[in-house]
């Protein structure tokens, strides 16, 4: 990473006591900027909150030089969200880049999950992302300058079984990351997201690897992203292209999605037709439908869940 790329620059990390976000905060620290460590603490599933995470990282930074500091409120609580963006405005006085790593997990096959368990993740992901960009977003306004980097994941933007609450919050979050770069550019903000693919406490961990093994009992696939074995990839690998993205390098860089694993950085592309069924007058019929789709839009279309006998 550029030693002093991001001198002078304030950028709060949500999310950032342990695993990825944990790497992207050193690595805006040692590109120099001035960082605020947020992280509520908890358990993955969301449980048993702790400030040791921020200050953890907080000193990891000053060790090596760099300037932090400590926030441990919850991004789903909207005056929490508040403050985390105010720590960076009272301590260092502007605040120039937000990166949206924090994140719980539910994870449950969609006819066992409660009320409690799509609420919590989509309080977190989808509500806490919100919430930290629109507090943001005035300040950067106001300054004509931002870098939002927000997270979603393969969950949203292809699909995981046994991840509807994580899945649903994750493809919003990509839908909010496009309409806030149309709303947000003209301002001289930008807002990207990263799809990460790494080993953390939330990939790897035995409840993740029972629901593994048991989608390959039951044939439920997987989309094919061609990465490795997820215990390979090193959470630290996805900094660099978040640093990337809140720099002046990537200024023309706006509304787009990368997924990052490992040595790889890949752009994904937008959704877009690509296969188109017209009829030139009147509504279609079943009849129709039944005998042009197959051999048209749905050609090649395979269940990637299929019914088992």
């Amino acid at each position: 990473m550029a030693n002093g790329m991001l001198a002078g620059r304030v950028a709060v990390v949500t999310g950032a006591g342990r695993g990825i976000g944990r790497g992207v905060a050193l690595a805006l620290g040692a590109a120099g900027a001035k960082v605020v460590v947020n992280d509520y603490g908890v358990n993955v599933d969301g449980t048993a909150p702790s400030t040791g995470p921020a200050f953890d990282v907080v000193k990891e930074i000053e060790r090596t030089g760099g300037e932090a500091v400590a926030s441990t409120d919850s991004v789903a609580d909207w005056e929490g969200a508040r403050r985390i963006i105010g720590t960076a405005l009272e301590r260092f006085g502007q605040l120039d880049a937000l990166v949206t790593c924090a994140g719980i997990l539910r994870d449950r096959m969609i006819f066992n999950m409660s009320e409690e368990e799509w609420d919590a993740v989509i309080a977190v992901h989808l509500k806490g992302t919100f919430n930290c960009l629109r507090h943001a977003c005035t300040h950067m306004r106001d300054r004509r300058y931002g870098r939002i980097v927000t997270f979603s994941s393969g969950s949203g933007l292809f699909g995981n079984p046994g991840q509807a609450n994580y899945g649903a919050a994750k493809s919003a979050i990509a839908g909010l990351t496009k309409v806030a770069a149309r709303d947000l550019g003209k301002y001289g903000i930008t807002v990207n997201a990263i799809a990460p693919v790494a080993g953390t406490r939330m990939t790897v961990n035995e409840e993740v690897r029972r629901a593994r093994e048991l989608r390959k009992k039951q044939g439920i696939q997987r989309e094919d992203r061609g990465v490795a074995q997820i215990e390979e990839l090193d959470p630290d690998d996805i900094a660099p292209m978040v640093v990337y993205l809140t720099s002046e390098y990537a200024k023309d860089v706006n509304g787009q999605f990368f997924l990052c694993f490992g040595t790889s950085v890949a752009l994904v592309s937008q959704p877009r037709p690509v296969k188109t069924l017209y009829k030139a007058e009147g509504n279609w019929t079943l009849d129709e439908l039944d005998r042009l789709v197959p051999a048209t839009v749905a050609e090649g279309l395979v269940n990637p869940a299929p019914p088992k006998s």
